[in-house]
């Protein structure tokens, strides 16, 4: 990240005034394509896809270098299975039934790598059908992923290494309008019974994306995708400055959602809120202990960054694809803002940060001294 481009969204961020950044923006009536990578750059991607938080795919020439989509392909452009099972034959993955809806997802089961394409090949062999139903293993997927928006509220990017695949995206907020009585979201948003909810919202972004080809998702963007042939994908979810709020917002529905299902017990169950959090990270994996263990490291590595790399000749920002410190800078003041959020917040509160170290509130001044600092890098 170069200076013009911090500055850039540093300001992007002031005029939120406090909203959430992925929804307000407008949403795009079409997807862009980025076809050629050298007249495309960072500062591009971030300016016209991140701060916005509008999807794009990237043309097969971002990923043409990629050994994967030499090694793990054949000539004509399918799976390569002698490949994949000579190296990874014997990796245990995990494997869904998505011809079977267990609530909002589908049951799951552990196999070796070489026992899943025995079946692919046999499904292929027999027009696409199986008794055993129709198995994709996880983040490659045979037939479809149920309609979702990334964990956390994360941004991902996914690569299509062969295959076809057909996207539908609904912009944060529009996914409302498709639960049901029950709150519950749709498992597909293609079927027919949706017809009448889906005329409460604008039609979905729909995308097909070829081979070689990498979409970016944005934050809060809910989309179901459907594997229009064989198709193996390498996937990635990340959060960085851009959509850290996102990710603390989402945590507070999540925990506002345990004590809507437990509060009758809120007067006789001693340390309520302590179960509570409990149980929000079984349930999500995370609750607001660890929300602020993730937000320290994230916080200490930039720290150390800008410790050893703003000497002469390196205010303008790295110029290869690691962090630099007009990044770092960002990233900091990203952080500063949602952790004074997180130290207010009544829940984070109540937890007993006393063990902590450095204590919230210690953290969160260096953080803001260090904003204040780097205002001229």
């Amino acid at each position: 990240m170069d200076r013009e481009t911090r500055l850039f969204a540093e300001s992007h961020f002031r005029g939120l005034r406090g909203c959430l950044p992925c929804r307000v923006c407008p949403t795009p009536d079409h997807v862009d394509f980025i076809e050629k990578p050298d007249s495309f750059s960072y500062a591009d991607f971030f300016k016209g896809y991140l701060l916005p938080n509008v999807p794009c795919v990237f043309s097969s020439a971002f990923t043409e270098g990629w050994g994967s989509r030499r090694r793990w392909v054949t000539p004509s452009g399918k799976p390569d299975f002698d490949y994949l099972l000579q190296n990874y034959g014997d990796v245990v993955v995990p494997v869904a039934n998505c011809g079977v809806q267990e609530y909002n997802s589908n049951p799951k089961e552990h196999m070796p790598l070489r026992d899943y394409i025995s079946y692919w090949k046999e499904f292929i062999q027999q027009d696409y059908s199986s008794s055993r139903g129709c198995l994709y293993l996880k983040d490659w997927h045979l037939c479809r992923s149920p309609f979702h928006a990334d964990i956390f509220r994360s941004f991902s990017w996914s690569v299509n290494i062969c295959g076809r695949k057909k996207w539908f995206f609904f912009p944060p907020g529009q996914e409302e309008a498709l639960r049901d009585c029950h709150g519950s979201l749709p498992y597909d948003v293609t079927a027919s019974t949706l017809l009448d909810s889906r005329q409460h919202c604008s039609p979905p972004l729909e995308v097909t994306q070829e081979a070689g080809e990498m979409v970016f998702v944005p934050s809060g963007w809910h989309h179901q995708v459907h594997n229009l042939e064989d198709t193996i994908s390498i996937n990635h979810n990340w959060v960085n400055g851009c959509n850290l709020a996102n990710m603390w917002h989402f945590l507070q529905q999540e925990l506002q959602t345990v004590q809507r299902e437990v509060s009758e017990w809120r007067d006789t169950m001693p340390d309520w809120h302590h179960h509570c959090q409990v149980i929000m990270k079984s349930c999500s994996g995370i609750n607001f202990e660890e929300f602020y263990h993730f937000l320290k490291v994230i916080a200490e590595r930039r720290l150390l960054l800008l410790a050893t790399e703003t000497g002469p000749g390196e205010r303008e920002g790295n110029k290869g694809t690691g962090l630099g410190p007009q990044q770092a800078a960002f990233d900091i003041s990203r952080i500063a803002e949602v952790l004074a959020s997180v130290v207010a917040h009544p829940d984070f509160e109540k937890l007993d940060t006393s063990v902590f170290s450095p204590r919230p509130e210690d953290l969160l001044q260096q953080l803001e001294e260090l904003v204040a600092a780097t205002a001229s890098l």
